[in-house]
């Protein structure tokens, strides 16, 4: 029996994928002057030929300037094997990412250093700083370089004045973290303890690298302290004898008044009226009515009358004299009228 073999042919295709890499042929860190421009290449390979983008650290914007450092596009991330730089600036130090990928996991990153290269620049944090005596004290001042400066505090105005060590009496520090952003700037701090007078003045921050120097001052002054004004009143007792005044009593008689003499001269006429009266009937009832004898009484009375009357013109005083005693003089004088009579 004949042997029959059969043959198929069977064609395969194998793709063969291979997950993105990047070369580092260029290096990591690109630094240039400020103003300068750099370019970052990130060369990726993979099967598939993968794909580069750019990012920044912390979501911060990519921003293309020309070469006059005039802004012409600001991205969030741009697409490409290159990224290059123009007109930089400080602002634009820091990391850039580039990363690779053509669909096959995992993805490719890769990190970049940008470095601006400046001089220093110095900035005070207060240019007049007020403490009292046995106070402590710190001084600040801001400092941007790159490359990092050496950084320096100096007695005076000048950044040749005395140069400040650490010691009890001062303690000098740096502070890099104040601003996360900028990694080129650090704060100078230097701490004064227990002030003397003498240690009110001038200090100096001085910051020095390769591309430059600067320095700024800060003058510490004293507190003036507040002033309390005591004032003092004196009071004097100043006692004053006053002389003595003697009062002598003089005992007067008793003022009369006009009105009240008037009546009683009136009330006394009245009782001569009434007395003559009498006297005149009992020599009309006794004798009769002699012409002669009633003219002579009545020439009497009258003159009598006359004198008792008191004539007009400045108040005069006056003896008031008693009722009774004044009775005894008027039945007197009817008994010696009588008696002439008689």
């Amino acid at each position: 029996m004949p042997l029959i073999i059969t043959i198929h042919n069977c064609i395969g295709l194998l793709s063969v994928v291979i997950p993105p890499d990047i070369a580092d042929s260029e290096g990591s860190e690109a630094s240039a002057v400020e103003g300068g421009s750099v370019e970052l290449k990130c060369q990726a390979n993979g099967v598939p030929e993968p794909s580069t983008a750019w990012k920044r650290e912390g979501g911060r914007n990519i921003i293309f300037r020309d070469e006059n450092g005039n802004e012409e596009k600001v991205v969030e991330s741009y697409v490409g094997p290159s990224l290059l730089l123009k007109g930089l600036r400080r602002a634009d130090m820091g990391t850039y990412w580039c990363i690779a990928s053509n669909g096959v996991p995992p993805r490719k990153s890769r990190k970049y250093e940008v470095i601006v290269l400046f001089p220093p620049l110095v900035r005070p944090a207060t240019v007049v700083v007020w403490r009292m005596v046995d106070m402590q004290v710190t001084l600040q001042c801001y400092v941007e370089a790159s490359p990092k400066s050496l950084a320096t505090w100096q007695r005076g105005k000048s950044h040749t004045g005395a140069k400040l060590l650490n010691s009890s009496k001062y303690i000098i520090s740096e502070d890099n973290k104040y601003n996360n952003q900028n990694k080129f700037a650090v704060r100078m701090n230097l701490t004064i303890n227990r002030l003397k007078r003498n240690d009110f003045g001038d200090y100096t921050c001085s910051a020095v690298n390769a591309y430059g120097r600067a320095n700024a001052t800060i003058t510490l002054k004293e507190t003036p302290q507040k002033t309390t004004t005591t004032t003092t009143t004196t009071t004097t007792t100043t006692t004053t004898q006053r002389p003595t005044t003697t009062i002598r009593t003089t005992t007067r008689p008793p003022k009369r008044h006009l009105k009240k003499q008037q009546n009683q001269n009136a009330l006394d006429m009245e009782n001569n009226h009434v007395g003559v009266n009498a006297l005149n009937f009992y020599n009309i009832n006794m004798y009769g009515t002699p012409n002669s004898s009633q003219s002579h009484h009545n020439e009497y009375s009258q003159r009598v009358e006359r004198q008792k009357v008191r004539p007009s013109g400045p108040p005069r005083h006056y003896v008031v004299y008693n009722n009774g005693i004044r009775l005894v003089y008027k039945y007197i004088f009817i008994f010696v009228n009588l008696l002439l009579i008689v």
